[in-house]
């Protein structure tokens, strides 16, 4: 089965490390990566799709983060 996830931060180190954290742990880049001002947080926010193909079947009970 094919998993997608949408991981999205402050626009900080800590996107970058989540971001990384995923492709080491197998997730592959999908799409370009997104960049937004947050106006109710006067701050700017970044976002990457992701995607990882897995054995098994999906339901809405998988845990996508623990992939």
């Amino acid at each position: 089965m094919k998993l997608y996830r949408l991981l999205t931060a402050d626009d900080t180190s800590a996107f970058c490390h989540k971001v990384t954290d995923a492709l080491n742990k197998g997730w592959a880049l999908y799409g370009d990566p997104t960049y937004a001002f947050d106006q109710a947080n006067g701050v700017m926010r970044c976002g990457q799709a992701v995607t990882k193909e897995v054995g098994g079947t999906y339901t809405t009970d998988t845990a996508l983060g623990e992939q």
